[in-house]
């Protein structure tokens, strides 16, 4: 690293977890994240921040009106602009030294595969639950760890599947268990620092990761109820029946 690459990430090289190494980790590290709207907005932003040397953002979408009282990357110029090219834009500027890749469509098939295997994250920050779905059973197979979150009205969860771990449940496994993912926020609305502090979860939990820092959420769902600020812990563990993992 350069000094001034010492510099902009002074503040997390000196915690011990991290030190030179794990920000020489982070540097070299890539980042799938598969949506760019409310959880994606933070995400993307601390990722880039920390020094996440590739992030690739997949979303198909454009900016609407609708989208600026969660989705913080983007603002009232960027009405209209492809969400992926409006984050890119905040991200680079905010961070030069690191690349952006977009993918400007939605990942299936053969190229989510191709773009699952160049990460070394994946983070779902999705509101479709066939994509959540597919996006499982591709890092599931290509056992590529992944970070998933959800969010409606004032609730939100959070979890982390890593199909390296012989016990790691998938994302089947908690739909099994939890039918509200199925719902979206454009049906049911949500308060959009609920989504916020969602997304920067998927953040500490993908640098957890990638500097090998910490205690994982594998085999725990966190529950969050904004509304009177409680957290709950539900422990999740591979279902044998599941038609992926089982």
């Amino acid at each position: 690293m350069i000094d001034e690459q010492l510099l902009r990430y002074s503040r997390q090289i000196m915690l011990p977890q991290i030190d030179i190494n794990g920000q020489q980790n982070l540097l070299d590290s890539c980042v799938l994240i598969i949506g760019m709207g409310g959880l994606g907005s933070p995400l993307a932003l601390y990722l880039a921040a920390c020094g996440v040397g590739e992030i690739i953002i997949a979303d198909d979408d454009i900016v609407d009106l609708a989208n600026l009282q969660r989705q913080i990357i983007h603002n009232s110029n960027n009405i209209g602009m492809l969400k992926v090219d409006s984050a890119a834009q905040k991200l680079v500027s905010l961070n030069p030294e690191i690349k952006v890749s977009v993918i400007a469509e939605k990942l299936t098939g053969e190229k989510l595969k191709h773009n699952v295997l160049r990460a070394d994250v994946v983070v779902d920050a999705t509101d479709n639950l066939a994509a959540r779905l597919e996006i499982n059973r591709q890092c599931f197979f290509m056992r590529k760890p992944l970070v998933s979150a959800s969010a409606i009205r004032w609730e939100g969860q959070l979890t982390v599947f890593d199909s390296r771990q012989p016990a790691s449940p998938c994302y089947q496994c908690l739909y099994g268990r939890l039918g509200e993912v199925g719902q979206s926020c454009s049906e049911n609305g949500v308060v959009g620092p609920v989504v916020g502090m969602l997304g920067c979860m998927q953040a500490n939990e993908v640098i957890k990761l990638i500097i090998g820092a910490g205690t994982s959420l594998v085999g725990r769902v966190l529950m969050l109820d904004a509304l009177t600020m409680e957290w709950q812990v539900i422990r999740l563990k591979r279902d044998p029946d599941c038609s992926v993992c089982g």
